[in-house]
């Protein structure tokens, strides 16, 4: 009795709202929440609720509004045409057949639950992508509020223009979800078997449909991690503004400076600090002419900065060098390093960092050294 007279309080269209409809509305309501809130929006129930949303709801909100009327599956003995093989009925079927023919036979027997699901997802895969083409053209283009607020806004308005339709109709010619029969159903299954090995069959096949379930939802809700990596990069502003990895600095006159951003990109799952490390380098090979096997005779230390950055989070760093060790081939080296200054070690190397990367200058002492050298070459 209580919960009878909570329902009455609700309005009346709500209380009179098809089960199918009810669940359309409310799953796209809690889609909405979920996406929104601040806290919920970074669990796994963003992708359990924003799959179908998106694949689903829509598609099924608009057969609803489209086939108000309950349907019949194809009989067992229509052929691929939809037409009866069978003697008897095609005397039938002809004295029932208009101008359109086989049309005119689907049309009456409408389509069933099955169809409906069928058509739900390949209409949804037409429909959010026409909203997401029609949203390019207008002023708040195609991102996360747009999309959500257009998309619920076309289901909810056609599960409104469904239930008007279904209420429009004798209440035996409304299409229906008989979840009532497949509960009952299901409990005589399951606690009323026909013996004992069908009961054990039945629970048996409830538990693997229910772990089959709960093993994609899982995947779907908790992928498997993907490769972890650090990104470390160096940029120069181009002449347009923007962020280029060419046009290098490759000589300076003690003194000067040059401009150059350096990039610390994480995609390692998990919020890390890094230390950026940057010297001037005197080096010399062992002969064997191998970057990696240089031997650093003196260095210059030209800064050390760290920075934190979040998952799929990237920082750039705003640096001016100006090395001061005068000589040609001088070896600037970036060294990124996980963690904080302290354990940065006192003279590092290319093999102590985590990611390292170079570039090659020549420092000289006046301007007219750099123009003789450059006149001399």
């Amino acid at each position: 009795m209580e919960r009878d007279r909570w329902w009455l309080l609700l309005p009346e269209p709500v209380r009179r709202l098809p089960a199918d409809l009810a669940a359309t509305i409310g799953l796209t309501i809690i889609t909405i929440l979920v996406v929104i809130l601040p806290v919920i929006n970074e669990t796994p129930l963003r992708v359990v609720f924003g799959l179908p949303f998106v694949l689903f709801l829509p598609g099924y909100a608009f057969i609803a509004a489209l086939f108000p009327e309950a349907g019949e599956p194809p009989k067992e003995h229509d052929d691929v045409f939809g037409e009866d093989t069978s003697a008897d009925s095609n005397e039938t079927e002809a004295q029932n057949e208009d101008e359109d023919g086989w049309f005119a036979g689907q049309r009456d027997r409408g389509i069933d639950g099955i169809e409906r699901v069928a058509l739900a997802f390949g209409l949804s895969i037409a429909i959010v992508p026409l909203i997401g083409l029609a949203l390019n053209f207008t002023p708040w283009g195609i991102r996360l509020t747009p999309i959500l607020v257009s998309v619920s806004a076309f289901t909810i308005g056609a599960s409104a223009i469904a239930a008007v339709r279904r209420w429009e109709l004798p209440e035996e010619e409304r299409f229906a979800v008989p979840y009532h029969d497949w509960i009952e159903s299901g409990r005589k299954e399951v606690l009323e078997p026909d013996d004992r090995l069908d009961g054990f069959l039945n629970v048996a096949l409830a538990l693997s449909i229910l772990l089959a379930v709960g093993s994609v939802g899982y995947a779907i809700a908790v992928p498997p991690q993907g490769e972890q990596f650090s990104e470390f990069y160096i940029l120069t502003e181009g002449d347009d503004g923007e962020l280029v990895a060419d046009g290098y600095p490759e000589s300076f006159v003690v003194g000067d400076s040059s401009p150059i951003v350096v990039g610390v990109g994480n995609q390692e799952h998990e919020t890390l600090e890094y230390t950026v490390v940057i010297e001037a380098h005197d080096v010399a090979d062992q002969g064997e002419g191998n970057e990696t096997d240089m031997v650093i005779l003196d260095r210059e230390h030209l800064l050390t900065q760290s920075t934190t950055a979040a998952h799929n989070e990237t920082n750039h760093l705003d640096v001016e060098l100006a090395p001061t060790m005068v000589g040609e081939d001088v070896r600037v080296t970036f060294m990124l390093f996980v963690g904080d200054e302290s354990q940065v070690p006192d003279e590092p190397t290319p093999d102590d960092a985590y990611r390292s990367l170079h570039i090659w200058v020549d420092v000289f002492e006046t301007e007219d050294d750099r123009d003789t050298t450059q006149t001399d070459t």
